[in-house]
């Protein structure tokens, strides 16, 4: 008989991000959670679709992320969207701030998962804005590339 762990795993995305901005560096943080956090991200009530990052007194923290409250909680459950603190090397930190400092840019989470050490780690990117004109050029592309790819199939 052997036994097949029942933990889930966690694998959120932003898929706005990559329509929204154009992603540049990217990096892999880890991410400071409590206890009945880590439990109700397990159950899949999560969310970074509208997340960002903010530089706090040289630290850097996810704004905006939402962790549904977990149901067997007590009065110790969490905010659902209070800030929550990322963990980087003291270089990345500096190379991170020096950067945001150019117009334009901010730092945008695209995928929250869960490593093989079950911590979980949040993905970041610096990213530009794009302008309208731009992301009407990436559908283009999408849509040209579909057809190509029908076409091949037949």
């Amino acid at each position: 008989m052997t036994f097949v762990s029942a933990m889930a795993t966690i694998d959120l995305k932003n898929k706005r991000a990559r329509f929204e901005f154009e992603l540049m560096d990217d990096y892999l943080a880890g991410i400071v959670l409590t206890g009945t956090e880590i439990k109700s991200l397990r159950t899949g009530k999560g969310s970074i679709a509208e997340s960002f990052c903010v530089f706090v007194n040289g630290e850097l923290f996810l704004r905006n992320m939402y962790i549904a409250e977990y149901e067997q909680g007590s009065y110790n459950n969490h905010l659902p969207r209070r800030d929550r603190k990322l963990l980087l090397g003291k270089n990345e930190l500096n190379k991170l701030e020096r950067k945001l400092k150019d117009k334009g840019l901010t730092i945008v989470p695209s995928v929250a998962f869960l490593n093989e050490k079950n911590l979980v780690k949040v993905k970041i990117h610096l990213a530009k804005g794009k302008k309208l004109h731009d992301k009407r050029e990436d559908l283009k592309d999408k849509d040209t590339k579909r057809e190509m790819d029908r076409a091949m199939k037949r």
